[in-house]
């Protein structure tokens, strides 16, 4: 079931212009220049013909630059604006956090505006009243409430706002750039509370520059540009296919010559989608071994992994993180870090090098595992990506589930008659 859907939808706006400044719908019709007046070159398409499908209970992430039709998309979703072709439908209440401070009169107090967006939001008086103290307890504005909200600072806009949002218990919340200006201890309460909707199975749509939150929380990312749908699909691989474009805008006069596309083209379809970037930093080879040096793919839980990557730098460079993650068969990340989160600082890099991660010992539950190795910029941009190329069999006899095998033991008090195990 789908609680968003988006058939074909489209929103055009007309651009300004100085000669349509005092023009009406009416003055057009009686000068007979209204056809001219909605000429196409005088009209810009803030979404351009865009179907989606946003599946009931899924964290929905919409990432692109500023203009690229990320907040139009949100008010069309909400009913805020209307498309201007094409059909939007959502399944259930819909809670909207898209414009800091929208719906908020800003002449009354945070008292009156909760109950005036509660009730707009569908709530009750009645239903309001119960919710309230929450409202003002998760905002943290106990001290402020029955002041005029225009004498709150943005942070204080976004909590009351945010507060009121999620209290309505929405079925569909969507969510815009809000948090960007929320206090910084405040921002970690919104996602906890985001977390707790996706527990419980709610449909969040959610708008960010903050890649790193989007690719956290997000199950599916859409990245928006000129108004269409770009990419759409796993959070990585459409944040850093963003990342990519957002840098060859940056550099447009510096693009690389296409000498890698022989190269590219000796990789199968399959292979081809499962490696990204343009590899100014290059992974040439990757290699696992034991802690022994031995190169091999089966391995023991108490046994070590040692990843060797043969890298290269086409040119001098000191902005680089090399990178490693771990997959299970299901696709669920059992490990991952880099350079940059453990603090080592880069400071040069130019010709061939190898770079190695030791592991000392697994301690993964028996199955398969895939291995991800990426080299990339501090701020994610990805010079070279190996997405699941490569994996390794862990083997055991012990049962246990989930994914990691932690180091424990089991103590039992002397009327626990039980017989240990000799595996342990």
């Amino acid at each position: 079931m789908f609680a968003i859907e988006l058939e074909n939808v489209s929103r055009a706006y007309q651009k300004y212009s100085g000669r349509h400044r005092f023009q009406t719908f009416k003055s057009a019709l009686v000068k007979g220049d209204l056809f001219r007046s909605l000429e196409p070159d005088e009209l810009v398409l803030a979404v351009d013909d865009i179907s989606l499908k946003v599946e009931k209970g899924t964290t929905f992430g919409v990432i692109g630059e500023n203009g690229s039709g990320k907040s139009t998309l949100l008010k069309l979703v909400a009913g805020i604006a209307k498309p201007t072709t094409g059909r939007v439908k959502v399944e259930g209440k819909i809670s909207a956090l898209i414009e800091l401070g929208a719906g908020f009169h800003p002449e009354i107090t945070g008292r009156e505006n909760v109950f005036i967006n509660g009730i707009m939001l569908g709530l009750s008086k009645k239903e309001i009243t119960q919710k309230f103290d929450e409202i003002v307890r998760f905002a943290e504005l106990e001290e402020f409430i029955d002041a005029p909200v225009k004498t709150y600072s943005s942070g204080m806009y976004m909590r009351l706002g945010f507060s009121v949002a999620i209290n309505v218990n929405p079925d569909v919340l969507l969510i815009d750039e809000v948090l960007a200006v929320g206090d910084a201890a405040f921002v970690p309460k919104c996602l906890d509370r985001i977390d707790d909707f996706r527990r419980r199975k709610k449909t969040i749509l959610f708008v960010s520059h903050d890649l790193a939150t989007v690719e956290k929380i997000c199950d599916r990312v859409a990245w928006l540009k000129n108004g269409k749908i770009q990419m759409l699909g796993e959070p990585k691989r459409t944040v850093d296919a963003y990342l990519q474009d957002i840098a060859a805008q940056q550099e447009e006069d510096y693009q690389e010559s296409r000498k890698d596309i022989d190269l590219e083209q000796t990789w199968d379809n399959e292979r081809r989608e499962r490696r990204w970037g343009k590899r100014e930093i290059e992974i040439r080879k990757v290699t696992l071994k034991n802690l022994q040096g031995e190169e091999k793919h089966v391995f023991h839980p108490d046994e070590g992994l040692v990843i060797e990557m043969n890298v290269a730098a086409r040119e001098p460079s000191d902005d680089f993180v090399f990178g490693i993650g771990i997959f299970n068969s299901q696709g669920n990340s059992c490990y991952g870090t880099n350079t940059y989160l453990e603090d080592f600082e880069p400071v040069a890099f130019q010709g061939e090098g190898k770079v190695v991660c030791r592991i000392e010992k697994l301690n993964l539950i028996n199955g398969t595992y895939y291995l991800d190795v990426a080299a990339h910029r501090r701020d994610g941009y990805p010079y070279d990506y190996h997405r699941n190329l490569y994996s390794f069999l862990v083997s055991s006899t012990l049962k246990d589930v989930g994914i990691a095998r932690l180091p424990h033991t089991w103590k039992f008090s002397p009327k626990i008659k039980i017989k240990p195990s000799d595996r342990l």
